[in-house]
């Protein structure tokens, strides 16, 4: 079974590759950020004609989130349940078979110390809640998606030039360390330990030609889901090629 958590950066934009990534792979379960779709325009039949599931949580040129599945999608809930962070479209928990996923958008922040990056502290801070409360770590739990925060400097192309600024900084990394320390892995380190694995490269430097990237797309799961783990990859291919996102899908696969 293949989970896969994707930052598409506009799934109109980039229904083709889409589309091309779900016939050449063929995902059990994809968990798509940063859809740019309003739900009225959201091309549900298109997904569903490639044979999936779906639910969706728009807004217009901003955010959105969206869950595609072979399987039933079940249980769907949108936000963080907080007034303060709910309208924007960046939370969707579901159930799919016995996997209790969460697939996230977090707040980029913009730069270290602005009022963006106070709110992403915050929403940081009741992401964190929210997990405590909803997600039983005795369960099968994934929490995927766009975390734009790096672990640490193995997640960072030049450590050095990155150090302190956004998705790199201290403030960031700890409110990251607060939700691992509920219970949760990080998937990808457990399989892969080497540095250089990246899954965002800046489009303005053509970061990806020279593989310039930060590891930002997680997948975080407890450990019942994790004893039922077998590897995470980044599919590079995906992000090659004609009008691709800025991120590459990272693929959880299962026994």
């Amino acid at each position: 079974m293949q989970i896969v958590t994707w930052n598409v950066n506009s799934v109109r934009a980039r229904m083709a590759r889409v589309l091309e990534f779900l016939d050449r792979v063929s995902p059990d379960v994809v968990c798509l950020q940063e859809t740019k779709a309003m739900d009225d325009v959201f091309p549900l039949g298109i997904l569903q004609d490639a044979g999936y599931n779906v639910s969706f949580h728009g807004q217009k040129t901003y955010n959105g989130v969206a869950i595609l599945s072979k399987k039933p999608i079940e249980d769907v809930h949108l936000g963080l349940g907080d007034a303060r962070f709910d309208h924007e479209a960046r939370v969707m928990a579901a159930t799919v078979g016995d996997l209790m996923l969460l697939n996230l958008y977090v707040v980029n922040g913009k730069e270290v110390g602005c009022d963006k990056f106070a709110f992403k502290m915050e929403w940081m801070e009741a992401l964190r809640d929210y997990i405590d409360e909803h997600l039983p770590r005795t369960e099968k739990v994934i929490v995927t998606g766009d975390f734009n925060v790096t672990f640490d400097a193995r997640d960072v192309y030049d450590p050095e030039s990155w150090e302190g600024k956004i998705h790199c900084s201290v403030p960031e990394r700890e409110a990251l360390g607060k939700i691992m320390d509920l219970g949760l892995v990080d998937a990808l380190r457990h399989f892969h330990e080497e540095p250089e694995i990246y899954t965002w490269w800046d489009f303005r430097t053509r970061g990806f030609r020279d593989n310039r990237g930060l590891r930002i797309d997680h997948f975080l799961v407890s450990q019942p889901l994790l004893d039922v783990a077998v590897d995470v990859h980044v599919d590079l291919e995906a992000r090659g090629g004609e009008k691709p996102s800025d991120h590459a899908p990272v693929i959880l696969t299962l026994a």
